[in-house]
């Protein structure tokens, strides 16, 4: 695994500061009647990676939709200085891996993958020499280069997973949105993919925002961590900042140690105390007599 060090952003060129890739602003969402979200702020910089936590519910999955431009939103998301609010634009822009992906039936690997380049060449246009070869490449960096003439439904979790992300990675952008990205994975490939992030994030410069349930994982893969609950982003920061046993308690209503350790707070469940047993005999002996 590796320690949690801060991401260096790049530079805006105006006054050396750390330039800003997402902008989120007092963002609500409304779906069928009830609110989502309610007034998010949240501010990613270029290069960071940034893990949205919360309990089930929160709005998590929805605040990921938002940036993406899915579902409607009030406020405003800004994405790189882009001002057009267009699906197909921001797709050129950032790429998402959502926590259940639809896959169509007997789709290969290569053809699946290479679905990550339409945003560059619209969806009727066939692919050029230079869409395979950046598949291709993807494809080899993921270790699947032997998959591509597999059906994605034959592969394993984990590949499957890689697979996905492949898909993502082929779009070439700046911002990759990642929904639980190792639900359903054993520890061992939890471990790979989050690694695998990391590395691309370093050798790219990728801006990651991420949501995730395993607390552990979220102080261990990235720089900071927002609690999403109840709609609106109440802590923001480092993960030794943010997951204490007061705010774990609080947002999740769960009992825990947090173990400090080099790499990141550990988070322990601990169990709740047993209520106090009273026999039936006792309990009797102890009602008042009647007269």
């Amino acid at each position: 695994m590796v320690a949690h060090t801060p991401a260096e952003g790049r530079q805006d060129g105006r006054n050396g500061a750390p330039s800003r890739a997402v902008r989120i602003q007092s963002v609500a969402v409304t779906l069928d009647s009830t609110q989502v979200l309610r007034g998010v702020d949240l501010e990613v910089e270029a290069g960071e990676w940034v893990n949205v936590i919360g309990p089930n519910g929160a709005g998590k999955t929805t605040l990921l939709r938002a940036v993406l431009g899915l579902v409607p939103f009030r406020g405003s998301i800004g994405i790189n200085g882009l001002r057009d609010r267009r699906r197909s634009a921001r797709a050129r822009h950032v790429a998402y891996v959502p926590q259940t992906p639809v896959i169509p039936p007997g789709m290969l690997v290569a053809d699946y993958v290479l679905l990550g380049r339409t945003p560059h060449r619209g969806v009727f246009a066939a692919e050029t020499a230079t869409d395979r070869c950046i598949a291709a490449e993807v494809l080899e960096r993921l270790d699947l280069g032997g998959f591509s003439e597999r059906t994605v439904q034959s592969l394993s979790g984990g590949e499957r997973q890689r697979t996905v992300l492949a898909r993502a990675l082929a779009q070439q952008t700046e911002v990759v949105l990642l929904d639980e990205p190792t639900t359903a994975l054993d520890l061992g490939h939890q471990q790979d993919v989050l690694e695998l992030v990391e590395s691309l994030r370093r050798e790219r410069g990728l801006t990651v925002i991420a949501t995730l349930h395993d607390l552990t994982l979220a102080a261990r893969y990235g720089d900071r961590v927002a609690v999403l609950s109840a709609g609106q982003i109440v802590q923001c920061g480092r993960p030794d900042e943010v997951l204490t046993v007061g705010t774990i308690a609080e947002h999740f209503g769960a009992q825990v140690r947090v173990i400090d350790d080099p790499e990141g707070p550990v988070i322990v469940p601990t169990a709740a105390p047993a209520p106090e047993f009273v026999s039936t005999k006792s309990a009797a002996r102890s009602l008042p007599k009647e007269p």
